[in-house]
């Protein structure tokens, strides 16, 4: 297991890990109020911003899927220093994005390509520190630090949009400089982590070395909970505001309710220990109560009923993620962490499909209807979860 070498570095290598997943998730936001921008730019139709929003998640399946176990292999920090290195790349790609679309896309996947290898292996690194019996003060702190980055990501960027210098310029700026120092901490403790050593090498394929218990809790429990982590918040950021094409001030509303909605998702983890079992169909359940609020929205155009419902569902989002990681850390076996968590967060980038999905096929004007499947989808997974969780906890 990855622990300090000296009194207090594990408590420094916490901070670390918890800095770096800030600032990663602080930069995949940041895009998100701009796209409003891009839009007017480069012409772009509805389905097209989420396509480039979506595209992120298929950087993100290759990163999830091998970055977790090189790290159990080779060791956390010498995965994580590339990633970070490929995270300040991707801002910098999207300086270019104003004139040309196609850099738009590229700078989203190598975003995402950078992102997962971090939020795989830097939650991985938090639960060798905490252990197995400290599962859910990982997931805590993990949970905390992303969803506090994706709130004050797309907070600061569409307020920047809106009323600062150089909209598409700045933000990403802004980005680069909070990751320097994160990176920096890392590359510090670089030297007293290590491989993690207290089972077989599994090689670089995700082989997280369940037993067959626990790896029947993780694809009927783990997976469907996943999935609702980012398909409650991207449809919220991404969908929702088009049903205001009206309102002043769009991109810094678009900033403010990416920050209302993933900030709940923050807020929200404190009751996530007093749930206990129910934390994941709670979040299902609230998942599915915000995108019928949502619907209810579509045909009034209600900034209220839009705010209410980002809350929801950033609220559920934030609780699934919760319930996910913690779960995750007690299956997976330390030497198969970094691929556990993987597997997991690939199975919640699945989730950003969720507003091409809603946005492809009707009119911005019909979007109540895509939002009451999701919702009656989402209903579904609460019922479920609700079967199989505590069974599993």
């Amino acid at each position: 297991m990855q622990r300090g070498s000296a009194a207090g570095r594990p408590d420094r290598m916490w901070w670390v890990a918890c800095g770096l997943l800030f600032a990663t998730a602080f930069g995949t936001n940041v895009p998100t109020p701009l796209l409003l921008v891009y839009r007017v730019e480069l012409d772009l139709a509805p389905s097209t911003l989420a396509a480039i929003f979506g595209v992120y998640a298929l950087g993100l399946a290759p990163s999830l899927l091998l970055g977790g176990p090189a790290s159990d292999r080779y060791g956390r920090t010498r995965v994580l220093l590339p990633a970070a290195v490929g995270v300040a790349g991707a801002s910098l790609l999207f300086l270019g994005g104003a004139s040309a679309l196609w850099l738009l896309f590229a700078a989203r996947f190598v975003q995402g390509l950078a992102s997962g290898a971090i939020f795989s292996v830097g939650s991985a690194w938090l639960q060798d520190q905490a252990g197995t019996a400290g599962a859910a003060r990982a997931a805590r702190a993990a949970s905390v630090a992303q969803s506090a980055g994706f709130c004050l990501g797309p907070l600061c960027s569409g307020l920047i949009a809106a009323y600062g210098p150089w909209p598409l310029t700045l933000p990403y700026l802004v980005h680069v400089a909070l990751l320097v120092p994160a990176a920096g901490a890392v590359l510090l403790v670089a030297g007293v982590t290590r491989p993690v050593g207290d089972g077989p090498r599994r090689g670089l394929l995700p082989r997280p070395g369940l037993a067959a218990p626990a790896r029947r809790t993780f694809v009927r429990v783990v997976v469907p909970t996943a999935v609702c982590v980012y398909a409650f918040p991207s449809v919220a950021v991404t969908a929702l505001p088009l049903l205001l094409p009206g309102i002043t001030g769009l991109v810094a509303f678009t900033g403010l309710l990416a920050a209302l909605t993933l900030g709940t998702g923050t807020l929200v983890q404190p009751f996530a220990h007093r749930l206990g079992a129910r934390t994941g169909p709670v979040g299902a359940a609230l998942g599915a109560l915000g995108f019928g609020v949502g619907a209810l929205a579509a045909p009034t155009g209600s900034v209220l009923a839009v705010a209410v419902a980002g809350v929801l569902l950033g609220a559920g989002g934030g609780l699934c993620l919760n319930a996910g990681l913690t779960l995750v850390g007690r299956l997976a076996p330390a030497s198969g962490r970094g691929a556990a968590n993987g597997v997991f967060y690939t199975a919640a980038y699945v989730g950003f499909a969720m507003p091409f999905l809603a946005t492809a096929f009707v009119g911005v004007d019909a979007l109540m209807w895509p939002l009451l499947v999701l919702g009656t989808a989402a209903a579904a997974t609460a019922g479920w979860l609700a079967l199989r969780m505590r069974a599993a906890c």
